[in-house]
């Protein structure tokens, strides 16, 4: 559907239809049809719509054959292409977007700070009913809404004081029309029971939760109905062009506070198919839109009906869709699930249509667009199976960025895909240097040489994990980045540092606070947690690739040990962004993702020693914004090429000999072409160990290195005892803690 001055034109592209009829709604409900000619060039089906058409209620009748069941069926069916729709998506609302009466005066005005090279970019991600929900300060009707973003509550404060301190990105969750969740919100069953007033490891709250929880308001939204409308639970009202304008004035608000704005895209799968009755491919062109096995059964390995965006509308519908929200909604990137199960020739042609955009034609600058997602490679299209896949590794120059699970299960320990994890430390959970005694962790030799083995791969996602940077590994022997092994893998794969996320934590999985409860020793106290949470962070924030953090972990964000917290409701996914209340201790997560660990959560969540006051969550607060700060500062942990990297990035301690949990990495400025105008050079420094370490650098004897300023004015007191003395060469290094040293650039 588009607008040729105030005039709709409406398409459909079904080339097996036998008929296409055009069905108007009008505001009395009253239904008029309008006959579809077809182009057999295309395969499409128009109807030359009048003004008055504008804003109406319509859906399509589709007489087509289905395989499915054999005869020629007449289904009625929303527009795949529509902008806008009905409560519940029963209808498509002919909205024309270009329409001021449709466009927020802050949005149109609005811009996010300018972002020069993609390793600038630091991102947080949201889902957009968390942050405000349980906000208080906000008023209650845009509470879990697009508005909340410009009601100036404690969610938006906080944002505020993030972007200042150096954050530039918002990484918002599903924000497209949504199957999953009922959008009148007089229909929903949310829960009655007084779950402030349970225990803390009760299993009262997740029955409560789980009893309604098809029927609440919550879900993550990894359930895609409409590509290209916003989802309707998110709107004050979700009828026709209300959702497009609040999702605009969101958009609006965030790029007031200088932050770009991501969408999280799902075009790997729909949440139904064929006759369903929330398909709506299927009903036009059936067997088209999704992969099929030899049987010709919809493959479902991404846990729902597969789309097969290697086949061309499909291909071009996902293409379509990026184009739309980047130039109208004036997004600033996106994030693609399950990014494996489309191919690089997919992701080339959304780079290339976004690059077209110009900023004197279409209002945006499509090549400063970011593109990132989930490389993983599994399922039918494994392996390059279907078609070459856009997978780790196998996206070098394009400058896409994929999620590096290398450095987040150094950190962590283990990975989540292996259940046997729950206890396995890594660097930043004390694996060697602070045992936690469980069996799994092997001996102390055993520990200490993982723990090597795991530093290694924290170093080089540090240095971008590019596949050809080189240093001294704990073999003894330089390697290649391509060279240290990954569970049978490769480890390092990029060709740019910008083509990598380093994270810690996600969505997906336990957050970053849950997890060190579980892997940390249990007597570790309360304000050695926070440094480890932050240690763990700056891994993140001092690498040279693009840094991500979960929403609410700069809080110790917990949800209860919730391993998959994408149906728990608002109880489990709960923020308090006013710093008072941390929700770890909120009773035992759903039984249907962690049951089976029930036993060994149960002593953890009723530990009133491990629930973090408001203190601990201040100290931690403070120390994250130190973290940004630092990135913000410091340019040469921003060096944005394979290049300069290669040429001024070393690790002046690793190899057998390394200390247990020390890691140092040098950037040397005063090589090559000058990347930082404020200094000749940086250490960035990490002790994971329980206990302070002095290390000897006499390479750098003679070198000033202080600590950067945003850590020597900064909330962690005992950061400031980092130390580099120029006449020895020694560097001291406080227990649990990151820190980044500067040296002045030379007159």
């Amino acid at each position: 559907m588009s607008f040729t001055g105030k005039r709709p034109t409406f398409r459909l592209w079904a080339p097996t239809a036998h008929e296409t009829t055009l069905l108007i709604t009008d505001q009395n409900e009253k239904t008029t049809r309008h006959q579809a000619s077809y182009d057999a060039a295309s395969g499409a089906w128009t109807v030359n719509g009048k003004p008055q058409m504008a804003e109406a209620k319509y859906r399509w009748e589709v007489r087509v054959f289905v395989p499915e069941t054999g005869k020629i069926e007449t289904n009625i069916v929303t527009d795949p292409y529509s902008v806008a729709l009905t409560t519940n998506s029963t209808q498509s609302v002919a909205v024309n977007l270009e329409d001021p009466k449709h466009q927020p005066k802050q949005w149109r005005k609005a811009e996010a700070n300018d972002v020069q090279k993609d390793v600038d970019r630091s991102i947080y991600e949201l889902q957009i009913r968390d942050f405000s929900v349980s906000d208080s300060s906000v008023t209650e009707n845009l509470r879990g809404r697009f508005g909340a973003f410009g009601a100036n509550g404690a969610g938006s404060k906080q944002l505020q004081e993030l972007s200042d301190a150096g954050l530039t990105t918002v990484h918002l969750l599903p924000s497209f029309d949504i199957a999953t969740i009922q959008e009148d919100e007089k229909q929903r069953t949310e829960t009655d029971c007084k779950l402030q007033s349970l225990p803390a490891a009760s299993s009262e709250q997740q029955e409560c939760v789980t009893a309604h929880a098809g029927e609440d308001g919550f879900n993550w939204g990894y359930d895609p109905f409409h590509f290209m409308a916003p989802e309707g639970s998110y709107a004050t009202n979700p009828e026709g062009a209300q959702r497009v304008e609040e999702f605009r004035g969101m958009v609006g608000s965030l790029h007031s506070m200088g932050l770009e704005v991501v969408l999280d895209q799902v075009f790997n799968h729909t949440a139904a198919s064929g006759q369903a009755e929330k398909s709506v491919f299927d009903k036009i062109v059936p067997g088209y839109y999704h992969r099929l096995d030899a049987a010709g059964n919809v493959e479902t390995s991404t846990c729902c009906e597969n789309l097969a965006t290697e086949h061309a509308a499909a291909q071009k519908l996902m293409v379509d869709s990026l184009v739309l929200w980047a130039k109208d909604y004036k997004v600033d990137g996106f994030r693609f699930d399950l990014m494996g199960h489309h191919s690089r020739e997919t992701m080339e042609a959304a780079r290339s249509a976004l690059d077209e955009l110009s900023p004197t034609r279409d209002g945006v600058d499509g090549k400063s667009i970011y593109l990132y997602g989930e490389g993983w490679n599994f399922g039918e299209v494994a392996n390059n199976a279907r078609f070459y896949q856009a997978t780790q590794g196998q996206l070098n120059g394009t400058g896409i960025g994929t999620f590096n699970d290398r450095l987040r299960d150094a950190v962590h320990g283990g990975s989540p895909v292996d259940s046997s994890s729950t206890f396995r430390q890594g660097f930043g959970t004390g694996l060697g240097t602070d045992p936690n005694g469980n069996e799994v962790n092997g001996s102390t030799e055993e520990a200490l040489k993982d723990l090597s083995h795991e530093t290694d791969l924290v170093r080089l996602g540090l240095a971008g994990n590019l596949a050809g940077f080189e240093f001294l590994a704990a073999d003894g022997k330089v390697h290649r980045g391509d060279e240290l092994d990954y569970r049978g893998s490769a480890a390092g794969y990029a060709s740019q540092p910008g083509e990598v996320i380093n994270y810690v934590d996600a969505h997906d999985n336990e957050t970053l606070y849950d997890l060190t409860v579980l892997k940390l020793p249990l007597e570790t106290s309360m304000e050695d947690r926070v440094r480890m949470n932050t240690l763990s962070q700056a891994a993140v924030m001092y690498s040279q690739a693009v840094p991500f953090w979960h929403a609410g972990t700069e809080l110790l964000r917990s949800k209860s040990l919730d391993r998959n917290s994408y149906d728990s409701g608002d109880w489990f996914n709960r923020i308090d962004f006013s710093g008072q209340e941390n929700t770890f201790g909120s009773g035992l997560p759903p039984k249907a993702d962690n049951g089976e660990k029930w036993d060994l959560m149960a002593p953890l969540l009723e530990d009133p020693e491990l629930k973090p006051d408001a203190k601990a969550m201040s100290q931690a607060e403070g120390a994250a914004l130190d973290l940004l700060r630092t990135r913000n500062e410091v340019g040469l942990l921003r060096l944005g090429t394979a290049e300069l990297i290669e040429q001024k990035v070393s690790f002046p301690l690793s190899g057998p000999k390394a200390d247990p949990g020390i890691i140092v990495m040098r950037i040397d400025d005063t090589v090559g072409a000058d990347a930082d105008s404020k200094h000749d050079g940086a250490l960035v420094v990490f002790n994971a160990s329980p206990e302070e370490k002095t290390q000897t650098l006499k390479d750098l004897v003679g070198r000033e290195y202080s600590l950067a300023s945003a850590l020597e004015d900064g909330s962690d007191q005992r950061v400031k005892s980092t130390s580099f003395k120029s006449e020895s060469g020694e560097l001291s290094i406080p227990a649990r803690t990151a820190a980044v040293l500067v040296e002045a650039e030379s007159d």
